[in-house]
This record gives C-alpha cells, sequence and structure tokens, in this order.
C-alpha cells in the first residue's frame, strides 16, 4: 500500500464506510476472474484526487496505479450503478445519525451552469443565454439538509423546465416515498400540473421576495444552493471536463461521497 500523502485520500475511517459498498472482485465469484493488480483503496483514492484536484487522468501521480486502470473502475462503477448506491446508503447512514428516518419525503431542486471544456462535444452541450455561458447544465435533488439524491447533466440551453420532467420522472421511479419537492420560480407553470397529475408530486415554488436587492436568504432554497457551493470545492467541477455526461454525473457525485465520508467520520479523527 502506497503511504497517504494528500488531502484527498480516504482516512482508515473513511475506508471502513466505503469498502464494504464496492462490488465484489470478479477472482472472488463463482465466474471467477483475473485477481486485481491495484488495490480498491488507491483505486478510490485516485478517483478522488482527480475530483478534488481537477487534474487530468493522465497527470495523476506517479504513485497510484495507472490512469488507464482508475478510469476504467470510474466508468464500470458508473455503468453499474455502484457509485449512486454508495451514494444512497451515506445519505441514510447520515439522516439515521441526525434521529431522521433514512428516507427522505421532502426534497429541494436547483441548476447550475457551468462552462464546458474542449473535451465536451457539441452534441452535450450549449449556451444558457440568461447566464450567458456555453457549456452543461447540472439538475441537483437534494433532501432537507442538503444531502444529495440525485444529479443530471443536460446541455445548459435546456431549459429548468424541461429538464424537470425527466429529473422528476428518475426521482419518483428511484424515491417513490417523496411527496414534496422545493424550487424556484424557474419551475413554476405547467410543470407543477404535469408533476401532480403523473407522478402524484407537489412541487411548490419559493420566490425572491418583492423590492429587494443583492442577496437573500430564500427559504427551502438556500440548502441545495449550500450543497452546489460544496461541491464546487472540488476543483474539477469549476467547468465541465467530462466527454460523458454519465461520467460528470458521476465525479459530481464522488463529491458528494466526500463529503458524507467527511462528515460522517470527523468525529472519529
Amino acid at each position: 500500500m502506497r503511504r497517504r500523502r494528500y488531502p484527498s485520500d480516504t482516512t482508515d475511517a473513511e475506508w471502513a464506510l466505503i469498502e464494504p459498498l464496492l462490488p465484489v472482485p470478479a477472482c472472488e465469484t463463482s465466474e471467477g476472474g483475473r485477481p486485481e493488480k491495484h488495490p480498491r483503496r488507491e483505486i478510490v483514492d485516485a478517483i478522488r484526487y482527480v475530483v478534488d484536484t481537477g487534474c487530468k487522468w493522465r497527470a495523476l501521480p506517479a504513485d497510484y496505479p495507472p490512469w488507464r486502470t482508475v478510469w476504467g473502475f470510474m466508468a464500470r462503477w458508473t455503468a453499474v450503478g455502484i457509485v449512486g448506491q454508495i451514494r444512497d446508503h451515506l445519505r441514510e447512514r447520515i439522516r439515521r445519525d441526525m434521529g431522521k428516518g433514512p428516507r427522505a419525503v421532502a426534497t429541494v431542486i436547483d441548476s447550475q451552469s457551468v462552462k464546458a471544456a474542449e473535451t465536451v462535444g457539441k452534441d452535450s452541450r450549449g449556451y444558457d443565454a440568461a447566464k450567458k455561458i456555453n457549456g452543461r447544465k447540472r439538475h441537483l435533488v437534494v433532501d432537507t439538509r442538503g444531502l444529495p439524491l440525485l444529479v443530471i447533466v443536460t446541455p445548459a440551453d435546456m431549459t429548468d423546465r424541461d429538464a424537470a420532467k425527466e429529473v422528476l420522472f428518475r426521482l419518483r421511479l428511484m424515491h417513490p416515498e417523496i411527496t414534496i419537492v422545493w424550487a424556484d420560480s424557474a419551475y413554476a407553470g405547467q410543470l407543477v400540473d404535469w408533476a401532480k397529475t403523473y407522478l402524484r408530486l407537489t412541487v411548490k415554488t419559493v420566490s425572491r421576495p418583492k423590492n429587494t436587492s443583492g442577496f437573500v436568504v430564500l427559504p427551502r432554497r438556500w440548502v441545495v444552493e449550500r450543497t452546489l457551493a460544496w461541491l464546487m470545492h472540488a476543483r474539477r467541477h469549476a467547468r465541465d471536463y467530462e466527454r460523458l455526461v454519465q461520467h460528470s454525473e458521476a465525479l459530481i457525485t464522488w463529491a458528494a461521497i466526500t463529503l458524507m465520508t467527511r462528515r460522517l467520520t470527523s468525529r472519529l479523527s
């Protein structure tokens, strides 16, 4: 095992949370497979390093496994839903520690437009005229404590209302217990009736008070805005570099996983 030397590396307590949630290596299953050459912890540390520092995959420090190996694990775990399962398990554990039910019934939704690098193709990017940003848009759903439930990445020219139909549809499939979604005025209008009719979800909008200027903390909405700010601490997310939107969503989720493992283990350090 390599010596832990970077701030993004997992602590022993964090690894104890993550390791049981990873899939069983193929060589340990009944079908069999080739033994893995590199420890899983080094793979996870390398993914977290990329997310935290924003470096290129090819620029991974030499004491990590080869970048192609790390990227391959990231892509496979994303494809089979492992990353989302880790996120959901950690969120439920935090909620239990807070004395709340493991599953949220009230959520908050918001979006964030970010510039896209030249590695992002024209088919998955667009121009957000309101924000004057050429890139992608992140649609995030969190519970009332700011813990992420779902993230979807779209071209930046997709309106919040149009994207919200896909977001809320997936949210309903993944979390049938949810009853209410808080949002800003961009989600008002026909979306409210559509969600009520087809998804049995109540979408409530929180508008900015009239005759106000400058920064104003808005009820409910500030929770998701704070989570977006937390995720932006990971430099990989200052702009979007990923060729595939599913990889962009996965690395955003990895940033959320790091936030949650740090939260769960902070009292142990």
